[in-house]
């Protein structure tokens, strides 16, 4: 196949299958009704963040009249068109399911009410227990096609339209005798609006409810039309980054700018009238292709707190706690430990408490020196944080670098390294031009017979909350080439300077890309002699044409490639010539798969690494990441049997076929009718973690047991 663009899927449109492999498992029947719920919510927030930085990058490029093409040959507005069609399909999906999700939540007796459906009684609290908070905590905005106020971006709002009382010379009405005024949605308020009811939970959304009171707004107008509306303005900006202060500064304006930059998506619900819509179109200067009917209430991320309701556990997943560590459970002296062996942790199935024990444990420790550690995301109370400001007010040298440019996590990662600073902490930034997303930690400690480095290699955030939500590695160890690599790799970006090459490891941007060429360039070497070769790995996304096309090389060199993307590929697996020994699966369960994990068959020399970078430009060249081999025996071994793990799936996997469309692997001809063993690998993946966890409990009672002599014996 020579055809460029058809060697080659579209990032947008693939990652748009992604999330409508999310909304698949909201339609899934054998998931639980709130489960269904939560991935239904899932999809509605995934597809703003998805507006808010490729739509809107993309705008920008089309509204400046670029010719530049991606791969496939298509323009930014083929590409937007695109889009545009893709996604009004997705949202037809989401509200019949979200219209058969109501009916089985209404069989539970969770219901959602409307104007219509109220009860007397229920009408009557309305009015009397929420009429005040709700008239004294919103204001309207007059608005006008010439004078509109400014609206956020993400925020729903109501769109009112009036008619003055006969004699109100006062009112200021247009053309056809209205006019117009907008109420924003306060976040201080409840958006489901808990009712009382014999029958279960019932709730009322907060703009049916506004629009139910809208004449206490306006006592004097005639009510003519009630309509919710929502805009998401354009996140991608970029930033200055001349200095550290600049930065700072910088992203500080580029908050602010976000909430002033243009429309790119107008959600309007589908029950507006002409008049409304085309006031909206109108005033906010948005054309017809930007403007969604929405057949429903707009923004389902709000029916996420349905998921957390108490008293309708069987209609919840049933739950997957984390599991101690045997090698480092809560007991356990983790420098001792770590000190004999490497320890990998496969999260969320194994607790990420050992890593933030570390941390605690290396504040207080008059043994450490130095901590060293990169922050892209943490939590809103971080324990991280709170043990890097301890271990420096306890005299210990502590750098951190917080990445300023975390995407959305923006005004967080100022507020905690303005925390860290005042508690002693030398908080950099980074590496100019560059976003910092390698997830390291190093602890320096003085011991009997030297200076001990204790490494952290992690693919996911020190986010506590997210590690129970989030399928990650983690690998800690004393090793001394990974020590002393890790030392090296944080003294070149805290002093921005280049490294010495590095003893085992690699980092984008300096080698990692060349690293991945070379290890599939020897697997093809290797079987142009002869020799077994394979490649296996892991990551969220593979969108670089270059490793592309160094896989299809490997491909028609005989070696089998098996790749897990959980979201976008670019790569067209299967096809004759090209693709046909690469095999593409995608596994969207109730964890997010985030781990990225990487095994060369290496003429039986296995070598395995874990990475924090997926394929893709960005990763590779424009940000700072880390590819970390994994070299002792029973971690790699745990590895390979883990990426196994995945390929067995035959419950929540899907198959990339050639053309684009992702199967079921339960659904493909070949499986169609066969009595298959269901084989979840979470489930699997959770299930080895506690029967580690109940063998060590065992092998503890057994080793702690009062020995039983003769005399003893019954």
């Amino acid at each position: 196949m020579d055809d460029t663009n058809q060697r080659y899927f579209n990032r947008e449109l693939s990652w748009l299958e992604f999330n409508q492999r999310v909304l698949d498992e909201a339609r899934d029947l054998s998931n639980p009704v709130l489960e269904r719920v939560k991935f239904l919510a899932i999809t509605a927030s995934n597809l703003d963040e998805f507006f808010m930085v490729r739509v809107g990058g993309l705008q920008m490029l089309a509204e400046t009249g670029s010719s530049k093409t991606d791969p496939t040959g298509l323009g930014p507005q083929q590409q937007l068109d695109a889009i545009r069609a893709r996604t009004r399909q997705m949202v037809a999906d989401q509200y019949a399911c979200l219209a058969e999700l109501e009916e089985l939540l209404s069989d539970l007796g969770i219901r959602r009410l409307t104007s219509r459906t109220l009860s007397d009684s229920q009408r009557a609290v309305l009015e009397r227990n929420h009429t005040d908070d709700i008239v004294s905590v919103h204001a309207p905005l007059a608005a006008d096609i010439d004078a509109m106020p400014h609206l956020q971006g993400g925020t729903v709002y109501v769109c009112v339209r009036l008619r003055g009382s006969s004699g109100d010379s006062s009112a200021d009405e247009s053309e056809g005798g209205s006019r117009f005024a907008v109420i924003p949605l306060s976040t201080n308020l409840p958006r489901l609006l808990v009712l009382p009811s014999d029958k279960g939970h019932e709730y009322l959304t907060l703009e049916d409810a506004i629009a139910m009171l809208a004449d206490r707004f306006f006592p004097r107008d005639q009510i003519l039309d009630c309509a919710a509306f929502r805009i998401t303005r354009n996140a991608d900006m970029s930033v200055r980054e001349d200095s550290a202060e600049d930065l700072m500064s910088g992203m500080r304006e580029i908050l602010l700018e976000r909430h002033w930059s243009d429309c790119v998506r107008l959600e309007v619900a589908a029950s507006a009238s002409p008049e409304v819509r085309a006031f909206l179109s109108q005033a906010l200067d948005v054309e017809a292709a930007k403007i969604y009917d929405i057949p429903g209430p707009l923004h389902l991320t709000a029916w996420m707190s349905l998921t957390s309701l108490h008293g309708y556990e069987s209609a919840k997943a049933e739950p997957w706690p984390p599991q101690e560590s045997p090698l480092l459970g809560s007991t356990e002296d983790p420098f001792q430990v770590l000190a004999q062996q490497s320890v990998l942790l496969c999260h969320p199935y194994e607790s990420f408490e050992p890593v933030v024990r570390l941390l605690e444990r290396a504040a207080v420790d008059p043994d450490v020196l130095a901590i060293k550690q990169t922050l892209y995301r943490t939590s809103k109370d971080s324990p991280i944080i709170k043990a890097l400001a301890r271990a420096a007010e306890n005299g210990k040298n502590v750098t951190a670098l917080v990445e300023l440019k975390a995407r959305f996590d923006e005004q967080r990662n100022i507020d905690w390294a303005r925390r860290l600073e005042s508690a002693g902490v030398h908080v950099i930034h980074g590496v100019k031009g560059l976003k910092t997303h390698a997830k390291i930690c190093i602890i320096v400690r003085r011991e009997d017979y030297g200076v001990q480095r204790y490494v952290h290699f992690g693919t996911g955030n020190y986010n506590e909350a997210t590690a129970r939500l989030y399928g990650d590695i983690s690998y800690l160890t004393s090793d001394e080439d990974l020590g002393a690599d890790a030392i090296a790799f944080f003294n070149a970006i805290s002093g921005y300077s280049e490294p010495l090459p590095f003893r085992r490891i690699e980092a984008a941007p300096l080698g990692l890309r060349d690293k991945l060429l070379e290890l599939i360039d020897i697997e093809i070497q290797r079987k142009q002699e002869g020799m077994n070769a394979s490649i296996t790995a892991k990551f969220n996304s593979l969108v670089d044409p270059e490793l592309t096309d160094a896989l299809y090389a490997a491909s028609q060199a005989g070696v089998e490639v098996k790749l897990n993307i959980r979201g976008i590929c670019c790569l067209r697996p299967g096809v004759p010539g090209l693709s046909e020994n690469i095999h593409v699966v995608s596994i969207v369960d109730r964890f997010l798969e985030h781990a990225r994990i990487i095994h060369f068959h290496h003429g039986g020399d296995d070598l395995v690494f874990i990475s924090s970078a997926d394929w893709m430009q960005r990763n590779l060249d424009k940000r700072i990441e880390l590819l970390t081999p994994i070299d002792d025996l029973e971690s790699r071994r745990r590895l390979i049997e883990i990426l196994e793990t995945y390929f067995r799936d035959n419950v929540k996997a899907h198959v990339l076929m050639a053309d684009g469309t992702y199967r079921r692997v339960r659904d493909l001809a070949e499986n169609r009718g066969r009595n298959q063993t269901m084989f979840r690998s979470q489930w699997e993946l959770w299930k080895k973690a506690v029967q580690a966890k109940a063998t060590d409990d065992q092998a503890r009672h057994t080793r702690f047991e009062p020995h039983q002599g003769p005399d003893d014996a019954p």
